[in-house]
């Protein structure tokens, strides 16, 4: 019980973005509902620095930037996989995610997926130590997603997403706490190149760009509204085809939340929130920020990941994540791996924490299943 208490204490405040001690290095730092939806739920982004919003198309692009499901080379495919959280505290804290897609021709496809984050069982009792029974807390999101091509090299794609969180916890004298509910938009682009001959190499340009999480604040109680993890991402990145066996792909990402920043000069941050509109939250985080466009450019994280492909069997990959010491010093290095044979992949990814303030993932491995299947659609 000791050590699940210290787990709520760390998960609320370090998955969303963590706050440290020093309140003069770290101020100002962005905190919203659900965020779980942050965390990267499959081994190949994890392996990449947490990217993918313009990696090749994968079972897992969903989480990312579902338009390069047009792109998939196969008609089928399905991901399974967990990711542990918190792991040097306790062992039953996971993020569980499982995804699926189909192209319907060509130029289409849909998908649809499950991500459901759970803290497992807390026993809770009243200040006089009597049992109170036993909570389960825990987030969900399942959504689908259309992608088509609107030409040859491009495509968007439209996600609907229902969210859902009872991770908070009932106490003597806090009043109702129900279960928050509420609901997400995507809306994503995705471009690849033809792959163009150079005297020692073939080569190939991708882009991507994905407005996730678009929709109202979340409530869980009379008064208390948060606003839901809207989020713009843009990424580019170039794939080295060595030969006809050896690839290699570099992206960059870059990311940030679309939600009020903090003012520590405000009285009454509460009451703020609940007279925001989220829709217009979106376009007035670009420039609220109290310290003005410097600090606006200190909220955009960027990572950095390389993956070598060899015959499209196996991958080794790595990458790099930065995010500004005031905006909650998420910084570490990731590495990962992946195996296919026939229809089935193994991917896996390991995280090292740089960063002065301890992550929860820090030393975590991640695991990932793929089942690909169908009729060809290669692009190479």
């Amino acid at each position: 019980m000791k050590y699940k208490i210290i787990a709520c204490f760390l998960l609320v405040f370090s998955a969303s973005k963590i706050v440290a001690q020093d309140a003069n290095n770290l101020t100002g730092a962005i905190t919203t509902a659900l965020p779980f939806l942050q965390v990267t739920a499959d081994a190949r982004a994890g392996g990449l620095g947490d990217q993918g919003v313009a990696t090749s198309a994968d079972a897992y692009s969903q989480q990312w930037n579902s338009s390069k499901y047009a792109f998939a080379e196969k008609e089928f495919g399905v991901g399974v996989s967990i990711t542990p959280y918190l792991t040097k505290l306790v062992d039953d804290i996971i993020l569980a995610n499982l995804v699926g897609y189909k192209k319907i021709d060509e130029r289409s496809a849909v998908a649809a997926s499950f991500r459901y984050f759970s803290i497992g069982e807390i026993q809770l009792n009243d200040f006089q130590g009597n049992s109170q029974g036993v909570a389960k807390p825990n987030s969900l999101a399942f959504d689908v997603s259309y992608a088509l091509k609107l030409s040859e090299r491009f495509s968007m794609s439209v996600a609907g997403r229902y969210l859902r969180d009872d991770f908070r916890l009932q106490s003597e004298g806090q009043g109702d706490v129900n279960a928050g509910n509420s609901f997400g938009v995507d809306i994503t682009a995705f471009f690849q190149s033809e792959e163009v001959p150079y005297r020692n190499f073939d080569g190939r340009w991708r882009a991507g760009l994905a407005f996730t999480n678009i929709g109202p604040k979340i409530s869980y109680s009379e008064g208390q509204e948060s606003f839901i993890p809207t989020n713009a991402r843009a990424g580019i990145g170039y794939d080295f085809g060595i030969d006809t066996y050896n690839k290699v792909k570099a992206t960059l990402e870059f990311s940030k939340l679309l939600v009020p920043t903090p003012d520590p000069n405000d009285l009454t941050p509460q009451q703020t929130i609940n007279d925001a509109s989220a829709i217009g939250s979106i376009f007035t985080s670009l420039t609220d920020a109290p310290g003005g466009i410097r600090e606006e450019i200190t909220e955009i994280t960027t990572s950095f990941g390389v993956e070598y492909d060899y015959n499209n069997i196996f991958a080794l990959r790595a990458g790099y994540f930065h995010e500004f010491e005031s905006k909650g010093a998420r910084q570490f290095v990731s590495l990962g791996a992946g195996f296919k044979y026939t229809s089935i992949g193994v991917d896996l990814s390991y995280l090292f924490n740089t960063s002065d303030v301890p992550s929860p993932l820090d030393g975590t491995l991640r695991v990932g299943l793929t089942f690909l299947f169908g009729q060809d659609y290669n692009e190479y």
